[in-house]
């Protein structure tokens, strides 16, 4: 009975942190169907900011290249980040840990130095800032985030199962696609899903590195927040559904392959 009301204390202070954090999130979804521009008073249901919102070219625009860069961007660093995690995984022990740390420091540095540095390097080259530099920006700060993916899934194989694979008879393409990447699939897709999380909502390099018109979601957002505009929480309750719908697939996926895992063992 004690235990129980030790229990309270803990359980109280943990609704109040769900609650700091998803009640903003359920206010901005809620008054985006405000009939009123308040963004206090809820003074009834309406639909008009989600049609304002998609008969808006330059929010529509910003959703157009907040996906095609979020899904170009996780489709090239996935395979990048792949292929250098297996060739990470195949150095020696003091080569791999130094490799690893420095993949480390792009998620550690502030997105702002990441930013600037950026800037700087496009700007020393005279590359034309838009949307092949924030591609080119995405797809460097999302590599990392694969690599740590995939790298925990590749150090759990038999150190070799490679050789093995080249003894039965496979060359070396044949062993890696048909040997390897099977066995790190759920590494590879949690890494392409968390790359497409940073690639969509990204904002301060994006902000930075990007140019002639070509805006993502989050730059559109700062751009309105200066003034109120409902419209605001349509956009942003559209981001809000996406990434959710992300994050339940993050989250679903490999509980489904671990089940078809044990299910083909048997």
């Amino acid at each position: 009975m004690m235990k129980k009301k030790r229990h309270i204390p803990a359980k109280i202070f943990a609704g109040l942190m769900i609650a700091f954090f998803y009640l903003p999130i359920l206010y901005t979804v809620v008054f985006s169907f405000n009939e009123s521009r308040s963004l206090s008073v809820f003074s009834g249901f309406s639909l008009k900011w989600y049609e304002k919102m998609f008969n808006n070219s330059d929010m529509m625009d910003s959703v157009f290249y907040t996906i095609a860069i979020a899904v170009l961007a996780t489709v090239i660093s996935t395979v990048a980040g792949t292929v250098a995690a297996i060739g990470i995984s195949g150095t020696n022990k003091v080569l791999k840990g130094i490799v690893e740390q420095i993949n480390n420091l792009p998620i550690m540095n502030p997105e702002i130095v990441t930013a600037i540095g950026l800037l700087m390097l496009f700007s020393s080259l005279a590359v034309s800032k838009g949307f092949t530099t924030l591609l080119l920006a995405h797809v460097m700060f999302c590599i990392p985030y694969v690599i740590l993916s995939i790298m925990p899934k590749l150090r759990s194989l038999d150190p070799n199962i490679l050789d093995a694979a080249l003894d039965l008879g496979c060359t070396p393409v044949q062993a890696l696609i048909k040997v390897i990447v099977p066995q790190i699939t759920s590494g590879i897709f949690a890494g392409a899903l968390i790359a497409f999380t940073m690639s969509f909502d990204d904002f301060v390099i994006s902000y930075f590195v990007t140019g002639n018109g070509v805006n993502n979601i989050s730059i559109m957002i700062y751009t309105m927040a200066k003034r109120i505009n409902p419209t605001i929480n349509a956009l942003s309750s559209l981001i809000i559904a996406i990434i959710t719908a992300v994050l339940l697939i993050l989250n679903i996926t490999p509980i489904i392959l671990e089940k078809r895992k044990e299910k083909n063992g048997k």
